[in-house]
């Protein structure tokens, strides 16, 4: 039996991503709700997705005394001065669904021509240790949003964002072409250099 992470997060497909890039190295890789069921979530009250991750392992470690990893993700607009940023998740309002925040991106670039609506999908992971020790890494992808959706696969923003190289927009992408280009991907990918 290896060192156990904690993963400071209830989604299912992150849970899936972390846990197959991270068992192989011989960790066991539990969700923090699998220890914890009844704990509430942090209060996320940084100014960045780097300081976000961070409360959250912190949280999550503290509460478990366990190594935790977290991550904070996003999207940003370059045509929106890099919003929605970290509220991509609430940029609707706090009691949006993945539906309305993709609609209020729509009609907030829809001033802009759509070859200029220009996307990047950024995750910033942080793995604290009880020790003190941390580990960051982070991962960038780039493409075009669009106003019609396309795929099945992703979740968020995913079957607006396009990218031309690869003619899909992240919905259509299956999981193995996700983890190579994505942001998480990228990020998880540095993680594990990391820890080897």
């Amino acid at each position: 039996m290896g060192q156990t992470i904690v993963l400071a997060t209830h989604n299912a497909g992150k849970i899936r991503e972390f846990q197959s890039a991270l068992t192989p190295l011989g960790y066991d890789v539990i969700p923090v709700h699998d220890i914890l069921p009844d704990i509430k979530e942090p209060e996320e009250t940084g100014t960045t997705f780097a300081e976000n991750a961070r409360i959250k392992a912190a949280y999550y470690m503290k509460a478990t005394g366990k190594p935790c990893l977290a991550d904070d993700s996003g999207i940003i607009a370059d045509a929106l001065g890099d919003r929605p940023g970290i509220y991509s998740a609430r940029y609707a309002g706090d009691d949006c669904d993945d539906e309305k925040n993709n609609q209020k991106l729509i009609a907030d670039l829809s001033v802009v021509p759509p070859k200029e609506r220009i996307v990047h999908y950024i995750c910033i992971l942080v793995l604290l240790y009880p020790d003190g020790k941390e580990i960051r890494s982070s991962g960038w992808c780039d493409g075009i949003l669009r106003d019609y959706y396309a795929g099945h696969n992703g979740f968020g923003y995913d079957p607006l964002f396009y990218i031309p190289e690869l003619g899909k927009t992240m919905a259509e992408l299956t999981m193995a072409e996700k983890n190579s280009i994505s942001h998480r991907g990228e990020a998880l990918e540095r993680l594990v250099s990391s820890l080897r």
